[in-house]
């Protein structure tokens, strides 16, 4: 059954948010999105670029992947932050009432996964660190880790996700993430240059991966999180603060860490990442700090999780939904093998470009979103076609032109027409 306006009035996730709750300031987005962008994740993506490309290239693609990707973030910021509604509500708006709860179903699938891929990461990172000091040799220590974690984010996740942004984020973590990512990215670059770092900038690819492929693997990153930002966006005072603050946070942080995977892989070819960064001296207190600041990736997984699954069952809270998606990316680590996980997180990926091309396309350039979603029918064919059309052009891409890459044209073709076919809103 659709929703009508009068249950979306009694849905947290489908009303508009009181304007007493909207709170974020643009140092707020930015810290949050330069939180948010920073991860272990994103340094062993950014090292998959070398040696296939040079550094020069490599630079290039994620400069320029990073400016764009997290351009397409602060969009999508502002429309939820000008209409105060969450990821789940755009989509209602756009898709309509009863077909928008796929989409969104499929979302809470997505981060279901990726909240538990990054709790692998932590752990393998967390033991990896206490084998390094001697402290971590029995077997049973990658299921406390991951249960460790989880109880964190669990521990996170029952309390007030601004509070969280504005004082433990924005304070506490930040300040220390940036000393540690200047303190690698310090110790990285002596170690290029004692190796001869204008022989480094100028080494060729060795082929395998030209720009635009490369181009397309960093903004997959912050692409990655357009079903989540306006859960967050919405909480803000000015649509222009949103925007600005997130494609700033997540461009410099984007930037960054993928810059520092490169870096890591150049200098340090034969080693892992984790293990690379450890061998660096005071290698290991950054890396804690990185790894302490990974937290907040898979409680925003959760937290966006909760907030979308609200929006198809109400009864329960937000708060209530988050304790469960919780739980169930602590068993999933616990259980799934990640690495037959990880290709269906990548398909879920080729889903959700073409998604939000066509919702920018509706959204964008002041359209009245709260509007939309109060006029909207049980299912917008016109959309809903579109969108299943980038889809199959997403992976047309992927194999017969892989080249080209597929995310960003999938998504600017999606975009188009989805502009060009939108009619005039009913007043």
């Amino acid at each position: 059954m659709g929703s009508t306006p009068d249950t979306i009035s009694r849905n947290e996730a489908l009303a508009p948010l009181d304007h007493g709750a909207r709170v974020f300031a643009l140092r707020d987005h930015a810290a949050l999105w330069f939180s948010l962008g920073v991860g272990l994740l994103v340094m062993q993506v950014g090292a998959y670029l070398v040696p296939a490309l040079g550094l020069r290239q490599a630079l290039l693609a994620i400069i320029a992947g990073s400016l764009i990707g997290a351009g397409l973030l602060g969009w999508v910021a502002r429309i939820g932050c000008d209409s105060a509604l969450s990821s789940a509500a755009l989509m209602h708006a756009v898709y309509g009432r009863s077909f928008a709860r796929l989409p969104v179903l499929l979302n809470i699938v997505q981060l279901l996964g990726w909240g538990a891929f990054e709790l692998v990461v932590m752990r393998d990172a967390t033991v990896a660190i206490g084998r390094q000091s001697g402290a971590m040799a029995a077997n049973h220590w990658p299921l406390l880790a991951t249960l460790g974690w989880g109880a964190v984010v669990l521990l996170l996740i029952s309390g007030s996700m601004v509070q969280l942004v504005r004082r433990l984020i924005a304070r506490v973590a930040l300040p220390l993430v940036v000393l540690s990512l200047l303190w690698l990215s310090w110790q990285f670059l002596a170690l290029a240059q004692a190796q001869g770092l204008a022989q480094l900038w100028a080494r060729p690819g060795a082929g395998g991966m030209g720009v635009l492929p490369a181009l397309d693997l960093v903004i997959a990153m912050p692409i990655s999180w357009l079903p989540l930002v306006a859960d967050y966006a919405r909480h803000g005072r000015s649509g222009r603060a949103a925007q600005q603050g997130t494609w700033l946070g997540f461009a410099i942080a984007n930037t960054w860490c993928y810059g520092l995977g490169v870096l890591v892989a150049s200098v340090m070819p034969s080693e892992n990442l984790v293990t690379a960064l450890l061998l660096a001296q005071g290698g290991l207190l950054a890396l804690a700090l990185i790894l302490v600041d990974e937290i907040d990736n898979a409680y925003g997984d959760a937290y966006s999780g909760s907030v979308s699954a609200h929006s198809l069952l109400p009864a329960w809270s937000v708060r209530r939904w988050g304790v469960l998606m919780t739980l169930a990316c602590t068993a999933c680590a616990l259980m799934l093998p990640m690495h037959s996980l990880e290709p269906f997180l990548l398909l879920l990926s080729s889903v959700f470009v073409p998604l939000f091309g066509v919702i920018l396309g509706r959204l964008a350039f002041g359209a009245p979103t709260a509007l939309l979603l109060q006029q909207a029918r049980a299912v917008h064919w016109q959309p809903t076609l579109l969108w299943l059309a980038g889809i199959v052009c997403y992976h047309l891409l992927a194999r017969l032109a892989p080249g080209w890459g597929a995310a960003l044209p999938t998504l600017a073709l999606c975009f188009a027409l989805s502009w060009a076919t939108r009619g005039r809103t009913r007043a």
